[in-house]
């Protein structure tokens, strides 16, 4: 006589072999993770049930199981929520046909190219491959950062190319801004108030920063370039950040005076000086200097986040 199988474990098929699905408690105990952070992955991320459907008791099937196990993998690592779940559902998801993976050489040349043609729309398509292929803190640093410099040095020897440089500003801002996902709750009960120094209008990078923070589910305020002193202040008492990141691109704007005017919270506000501005300066002790702008995304995330 053939064994029925237990009624607390349901049956999915796969091809002619059946295989067990779990209920939501199993799962949960098997990974030593609540119920309802199963349903927030399933809700945020799409890490559910594939077979469920409105009715049915959610079942997880030992391929779903596996999704989750590579994003829990992943999180112990240091990914964030978001990057964990993109991570899962890649590399568990059907065969694709392989697609080359973008050279970071090819698409800097390329991006040089179009923005000597002033090609808006190639410009813009090289972007989007290069954040695609590598995330935007490489896309800065491996394509646009070399032809944003060459293009300054050939205005710097010539006076030509300021328009090239001033289209190629404008579409890596727009590009990082379309990076830049949408939060709900941010993973920070405090938000990160971002900004360049007084003076400094060189604000590009701060949305850079934006939006690698933002991937991780890390809440930012932008106020952008050449912010007053006056205003700084107020923006930290409106807000009540966890941490104030100045940005400053030119050496003469790095003032480390601007950190005096930073006012005191109730809670503490971490202090941070970010750019090339900062280099040679000698900050105060309550300020911490960032480096490369990667460095900078895993200190401030640690400060936010931390908290």
């Amino acid at each position: 006589m053939a064994t029925r199988p237990d009624s607390t474990l349901g049956m999915s098929l796969k091809g002619d072999v059946p295989e067990p699905s779990l209920p939501v408690a199993a799962v949960a105990r098997r990974l030593g993770v609540a119920p309802s952070t199963l349903r927030t992955w399933d809700r945020r991320y799409g890490l559910g049930p594939r077979d469920h459907t409105t009715g049915r008791h959610r079942r997880y099937s030992p391929d779903d199981i596996a999704r989750l196990e590579l994003m829990q993998k992943a999180l112990l690592r240091g990914a964030s929520p978001a990057e964990a779940a993109d991570y899962a559902l890649r590399a568990h998801a059907v065969p694709a046909e392989p697609r080359a993976r973008p050279d970071g050489s090819a698409l800097m040349k390329g991006l040089g190219r179009a923005a000597l043609a002033m090609d808006t729309s190639g410009i813009q398509r090289l972007l989007v491959e290069a954040i695609d292929a590598d995330g935007v803190i490489a896309c800065w640093d491996r394509v646009v950062r070399p032809v944003l410099t060459a293009v300054a040095g050939r205005w710097a020897h010539s006076g030509a190319c300021v328009e090239v440089e001033h289209l190629l500003n404008e579409c890596v801002l727009a590009a990082m801004i379309a990076a830049t996902p949408l939060l709900g709750p941010a993973r920070n009960a405090r938000p990160v108030l971002l900004s360049c120094a007084p003076e400094e209008r060189h604000s590009l990078p701060l949305y850079v920063l934006r939006a690698a923070l933002a991937r991780r589910e890390v809440g930012t305020q932008m106020l952008g370039a050449a912010l007053p002193v006056n205003a700084l202040a107020a923006a930290v008492r409106r807000t009540g950040p966890a941490a104030v990141v100045l940005w400053a691109q030119q050496p003469r704007y790095g003032d480390p005076e601007v950190f005096s005017h930073v006012p005191r919270t109730r809670q503490r506000v971490r202090l941070f000086g970010c750019g090339p501005g900062w280099a040679a300066v000698r900050l105060p002790s309550q300020v911490q200097r960032l480096g490369a702008l990667a460095d900078a995304v895993d200190k401030i995330e640690a400060v936010a986040v931390g908290e």
